[in-house]
This record gives C-alpha cells, sequence and structure tokens, in this order.
C-alpha cells in the first residue's frame, strides 16, 4: 500500500502482489486500510519515500492502532506485529549530493501547513536560525503554497549573511535529479517544488570545488595540515 507515485518507483519490486495505491493527502485512510488488512492476517507494507520515520508512515500507523486499542494493546483483538523498515532520508540523500553540509547540528523543518499551523512553523525557524542550526527544509513549495518558502528565507536573513551558502536538491537519486548551490539571498525559489529540499548552512558553512561543507570543528583542535611524506 502506498501512494501511487512511490509506488510507481518500485514496480519491479512487487511482482505479483497485491497493490493498493491513493493519492495524495489520503494518508489517514491508506494506513487504516493497512491496520485493517494486517489485523485480518494479511502481511502488508506500507510504502513511503525516504525513511518511513521521518515525516511519513510510520508514526501514523501507531497513532491509528493506539486509537482503536487504547492505551494497552493486549486484549484489543488481533494487534499486528509492526516492523519498520530503515530507509534513506531525503536529507541524507540531499546532503550527500551537495557535499557535507550537515556535519554540525542541524534543524529539520517542514514547510506544509496543512498539519501545522503556519505561526508554529515561523517560531521553529525563528529559534533554528538564531540558535546557528543547519537547517533542513522539507516540502518548501507546492502549486499552493507559493510564498512559504520566501518567507523561510527572510526569517533565516535576519540572522545570517546574504552570501550563506544554500543547497536546493530536486529529485534526489531520481532521473529529473537537479543540484543547486547558491548564496541564501540569491537562492532560485522558482528552481523549488515540492520535490525538493533545500539545506540552509550556518554560519560557518562554507563552499569548495563545487559542494557545501559545514566544520565539525576540528580546525579548532587539531592541525588539519597533512604531513610531508
Amino acid at each position: 500500500m502506498g501512494y501511487r507515485t512511490y509506488l510507481d518507483l518500485i514496480e519491479k519490486l512487487t511482482g505479483d502482489k497485491e497493490v493498493l495505491s491513493s493519492g495524495m493527502r489520503q494518508e489517514v485512510e491508506r494506513c487504516t486500510k493497512a491496520v485493517e488488512l494486517a489485523r485480518s492476517g494479511r502481511r502488508v507494507a506500507v510504502i513511503c519515500s525516504g525513511d518511513p520515520g521521518i515525516y511519513a508512515m510510520a508514526g501514523l500507523v501507531f497513532e491509528i492502532l493506539k486509537e482503536s486499542c487504547g492505551l494497552q494493546a493486549e486484549g484489543c483483538g488481533l494487534t499486528p506485529g509492526i516492523e519498520i523498515i530503515p530507509g534513506v532520508p531525503a536529507l541524507s540523500a540531499c546532503a550527500a549530493l551537495l557535499g557535507a553540509p550537515l556535519m554540525h547540528d542541524f534543524a529539520s523543518i517542514s514547510l506544509s501547513d496543512l498539519l501545522t499551523p503556519w505561526e508554529v512553523i515561523e517560531k521553529r525557524l525563528e529559534a533554528a536560525a538564531s540558535a546557528d542550526f543547519v537547517i533542513v527544509i522539507y516540502n518548501p513549495k507546492s502549486r499552493a503554497r507559493r510564498e512559504q518558502i520566501n518567507r523561510a528565507r527572510d526569517i533565516v536573513l535576519k540572522f545570517r549573511p546574504p552570501q550563506t551558502p544554500a543547497g536546493i536538491v530536486r529529485a534526489a537519486s531520481r532521473e529529473n535529479e537537479r543540484i543547486i548551490i547558491t548564496g541564501l539571498k540569491d537562492m532560485p525559489v522558482n528552481e523549488i517544488d515540492m520535490q525538493s529540499t533545500v539545506i540552509i548552512g550556518n554560519s560557518r558553512t562554507f563552499t569548495w570545488n563545487g559542494r557545501m561543507v559545514t566544520p565539525r570543528g576540528y580546525g579548532n583542535k587539531y592541525t588539519l595540515t597533512p604531513r610531508k611524506p
């Protein structure tokens, strides 16, 4: 079971198994059906992109089970066993393509206000920017949400120089992959959509040889000059 776009990506792996797909914003229905099938004795895989425990379906499956069973799972009829298979989250895939921007503390923030009020998102952006976290932005822009990424950039610019490195990765590891490294102020928001992940560096992030790097701090403690042979 899964969002049809993700199921299309693994079509070669599903073989003769029964495949149930649904569209965007049907996550509750999808996970509820998966739980019902699992309780009937079926083995069910809920397919997500990235890692199922990061902005994905793992938590929702647990929430649905908790609502139907209460705090105690015992005595709730057939409670299916759940195995979470870790995947490669977008922040890791995109960071690898950009260089090494997540070598120090970072915060991950989604700009989607479907489930979180925009006022809360703004507070989180302010907090992360003021504390000098590298910031990973999920769901930066959609057809219906076009200004949030501009607002997020402006919030971070209150605490960071305009030339702060910012990386944009669209469709990481897919056929239409695109990678952009630019300055925060000049970030091309017209190149950003829902398939994009944005990583904004902290005050020490730099670019070198076409890559984006955030120092871990080794240079403050150790000599990094290689020894002569």
